[in-house]
């Protein structure tokens, strides 16, 4: 792998990861014009989706360790995580990171941002869902295949 600070395309590969995804569609929510979401219940119901999104990317991020596998998208796994928050969501951590997403666009009433969140959920399911689970099909075919089968990607 080329070191973080090699010139060129290389470089900027290392800021493709999922949570500079998630900032830039943060601050798009937040450059956008704001509205279309009144109610005293908007802000801190997004606040529950925040808190919400911090726990579960907490509890799935957890288990790599545990599982003694890496939590980097582009490398190949190690082991395959069935447990804990991965019996519900093949993806626990993006899905954390949707909900993160739809929490800020609620805490800044714009409705603009939080039709921004099935956006990031295509762009997060292309840049780097479809090669983790080519990944765990390749490391790890029959397991891989019968999770595949059992457990929703999203939810």
């Amino acid at each position: 792998m080329t070191p973080p600070h090699s010139p060129g395309k290389s470089a900027l590969r290392w800021l493709d990861i999922p949570p500079v995804w998630l900032l830039a569609f943060i601050l798009a929510a937040w450059a956008l014009p704001r509205g279309g979401l009144a109610g005293a219940w908007v802000a801190p119901f997004g606040w529950v989706l925040v808190a919400q999104g911090v726990v579960l990317m907490a509890w799935a991020a957890w288990l790599f360790p545990r599982h003694r596998t890496s939590v980097v998208p582009h490398r190949k796994p190690d082991n395959i995580i069935t447990s804990g928050p991965y019996r519900f969501s093949r993806n626990p951590i993006y899905l954390a990171d949707a909900l993160l997403l739809a929490g800020a666009a609620l805490v800044m009433h714009s409705l603009i941002g939080l039709l921004l969140v099935p956006v990031f959920m295509v762009v997060i399911t292309r840049r780097f869902i479809l090669g983790e689970e080519a990944r765990l099909s390749a490391a790890f075919p029959d397991e891989a295949a019968a999770f595949f089968m059992r457990t929703r990607r999203w939810l």
